[in-house]
């Protein structure tokens, strides 16, 4: 069961599918491509506590692959929720990825002409609360919370946690969790991510991400 979810998370929730078509509701329309953004502009590796087995990608190219597999949503409107889109086309940017103990973190910083209406997203993940997702993978249920998010002078903010289960999953059996910060300003978005039982402190990390972004943004 635990590997099956493993499975549903690659194409329902991982962090790698940032990729895909935005929503109309919580993204604006595809915008020119926005100016480069520096490696230097993400947090050091040491930054993570226990990270190890770093691999860095790139935005832009992420957003060209297409998704592994079409799913289908029971609540119209719910993919990119599900999918945790947060970026759409036209994005530039960089980012990371790291297994830490309890399972991986990551870390991208990307520049576009519209950054996504992060309180109108939280807003969609209020109403995408619980849905079914039903793709090439398997069937799983997605339980989306709206956490209240850190606050950051001159920039939106975005905190949630999503849960994916089996239907039918008895309650003492564990599904796989993963969070979620964001925090967005002007044209730049800092996303951070975590998968598992990691403990780590996200909301803190993602406010560390977002000011070491600063300098090297030129903001």
């Amino acid at each position: 069961m635990a590997a099956r979810i493993r499975a549903l998370v690659v194409s329902a929730a991982a962090v790698a599918t940032i990729s895909g078509t935005p929503g109309e509701s919580i993204q604006a329309a595809p915008a020119p491509p926005s100016p480069i953004v520096p490696e230097a502009a993400l947090l050091p590796p040491e930054t993570v506590p226990h990270a190890s087995a770093r691999d860095g990608f790139d935005v832009a190219s992420a957003l060209s692959t297409p998704d592994r597999g079409q799913s289908r949503v029971d609540v119209g409107g719910c993919e990119d929720v599900v999918h945790g889109r947060l970026v759409g086309d036209g994005a530039a940017g960089q980012g990371f990825q790291s297994a830490v103990p309890g399972g991986q973190v990551s870390e991208l910083v990307a520049r576009m002409t519209n950054p996504p209406d992060l309180p109108a997203w939280a807003a969609q993940a209020g109403r995408c609360s619980k849905v079914t997702v039903d793709d090439a993978a398997g069937t799983a249920v997605s339980t989306v919370t709206v956490h209240p998010a850190p606050v950051v002078p001159g920039a939106k903010t975005l905190s949630y946690e999503q849960l994916l289960t089996l239907p039918g999953q008895p309650p003492e059996l564990p599904g796989l969790r993963l969070r979620t910060v964001a925090i967005a300003a002007d044209d730049v978005l800092v996303v951070l991510r975590d998968a598992g039982t990691t403990g780590l402190d996200l909301d803190a990390l993602a406010v560390a991400a977002w000011r070491h972004a600063a300098g090297p943004l030129g903001r």
